[in-house]
């Protein structure tokens, strides 16, 4: 199967090891000498509309893609290299 960019833009990706949505694919990178791609980049999420930053970007390497699919991309990665969960952030109190 032969598939363009804004498709694979398009396929959610999902994690067989734990069943987790990680998202779309925003960014592929790109090996210039072999013209292979190299891993796709999904783009951390926004914590607190954007005001505290975000989560890391999660890229996958292309040998941890198991199954491209209609509507999905399966990916096999382990639990410690998926940075979405939410990390605890302490506010302090600016007007004591």
């Amino acid at each position: 199967m032969t598939v363009s960019f804004s498709q694979l833009r398009m396929k959610e990706i999902v994690n067989v090891a734990t069943g987790m949505k990680i998202g779309y694919a925003d960014d592929i990178e790109l090996d210039t000498d072999t013209a292979a791609i190299v891993s796709i980049i999904v783009c951390g999420r926004q914590r607190a509309f954007g005001l505290m930053g975000k989560d890391d970007d999660i890229v996958i390497k292309c040998s941890d893609i198991k199954l491209v699919g209609e509507d999905t991309i399966l990916v096999d990665l382990d639990e410690r290299a998926i940075s979405t969960k939410e990390k605890s952030v302490t506010v302090e109190n600016l007007l004591k």
